[in-house]
């Protein structure tokens, strides 16, 4: 078949856009991809192509500190100025997808990457009488937001979701606590099916074993217990890194610490930076209650490669963590439970090594790449 996929990201390191694109196009699909602010020269991989409209957030881009006054009115304005941006993609999108069938011809599913992409996938899939997907990366309406609340916009972003997805032909989600929520608000919608955000396994000889040091590899933005760990890092024996993409203006902000603070990288160079370290943390805060729903990439990226963790117990995160024992966990905004979960964790980091070693064979790609096949091969 040949697949569309809609995403309001870069894509470049959207980890799960790409393992999906990538598994469905090492099944014989031909898979294409709209994403916004692709990177100039970026290789998706064999079998998919990638098309980019849109701008970056400009404060991904910004080189200079704003004043309290700018900071004030970029609070009381970011929701119209996301909005404005995030209708100016949807029709940029259209046009180029519409473009791209009339060169190649329609696609036979039309695969949409949450909310921001339900409106044009739903559009394009109607006009060219073709199924599609529903690919909700977490819960939407208990997501975290930025910028002064907006409780009349996303009560209509809700509902707007909520009638649109009757329609599709099936519902992806990244985890249990999602997809019961999800099944909970919308009895009407088709089934929901669980695709977790895990990697394929990875090389985990090397580890450092007592642990050298601590990686946290991802967003640097706020509910994330980053501040936590910077207060920790000051009483930790072990050097901590904190890395990743993040907001400038937060970063500006943000005292580390003791804390290494260094941009995001390729995931190969996260994988190396994890082996050398032997402790991956794995935080987030308990404010919101996507966070209490969703499991972060970080968890499974660092079971991948044979690495236990220390994370926030919060919800299915923590759950998740206790079931496998594949880390230990501390109370969210607890400093002093963040130092003793890392003293736990070496000084008993053998085992806690062998039991990552045996949930590394259920928390695999090699198994969420299955369920996700064998969704498409209903339309095969």
């Amino acid at each position: 078949m040949r697949i569309l996929m809609l995403v309001w990201t870069g894509v470049a390191t959207d980890a799960r856009v790409l393992r999906e694109a990538r598994t469905l196009a090492g099944a014989g699909h031909g898979v294409h991809i709209i994403g916004r602010a692709v990177p100039a020269g970026f290789e998706p991989g064999e079998g998919v192509t990638v098309g980019s409209v849109g701008q970056a957030p400009a404060a991904e881009g910004r080189g200079r500190r704003l004043s309290a006054p700018e900071r004030a009115a970029r609070w009381a304005l970011l929701p119209q100025h996301r909005q404005r941006r995030l209708a100016a993609w949807q029709a940029q999108a259209l046009e180029q997808a519409r473009a791209w069938a009339r060169e190649t011809g329609a696609p036979d599913v039309v695969h949409v990457h949450d909310f921001t992409a339900l409106e044009p996938g739903v559009a394009l899939a109607r006009e060219w009488s073709v199924p599609w997907v529903y690919d909700t990366h977490e819960y939407w309406v208990g997501r975290p937001v930025e910028g002064r609340p907006t409780p009349l916009a996303l009560r209509r972003e809700a509902r707007r979701e909520g009638e649109l997805v009757t329609g599709a032909a099936a519902v992806i989600t990244v985890g249990e606590g999602v997809a019961a929520a999800l099944r909970r608000d919308h009895p009407d919608w088709p089934e929901v099916t669980v695709v977790r955000n895990t990697f394929p396994r990875g090389d985990a000889t090397g580890v450092a074993s007592p642990p050298r040091g601590l990686v946290y590899a991802g967003r640097l933005a706020a509910d994330r217990e980053l501040e936590i760990v910077a207060a920790a890092s000051r009483r930790l024996d072990l050097p901590v890194t904190i890395m990743g993409p993040g907001d400038a203006e937060w970063l500006e902000r943000f005292d580390p610490g003791a804390a290494t603070v260094e941009p995001s990288a390729g995931h190969d160079v996260v994988e190396q930076r994890l082996r050398a370290a032997g402790a991956a943390l794995v935080t987030h805060s308990d404010r919101w209650e996507n966070h209490r729903l969703a499991m972060p990439n970080k968890l499974f990226h660092a079971v991948s490669v044979g690495v236990p963790v220390v994370a926030t117990d919060v919800g299915e995160l923590g759950a998740l963590v206790r079931e496998h024992g594949v880390g230990t966990l501390y109370a969210p905004g607890s400093v002093d439970g963040l130092v003793t979960a890392v003293s736990e964790l070496v000084r008993d980091h053998t085992a806690y090594l062998q039991a990552v070693e045996v949930a590394r064979g259920e928390l695999t790609w090699e198994r969420d790449s299955a369920t996700l096949l064998g969704l498409y091969g209903t339309w095969g």
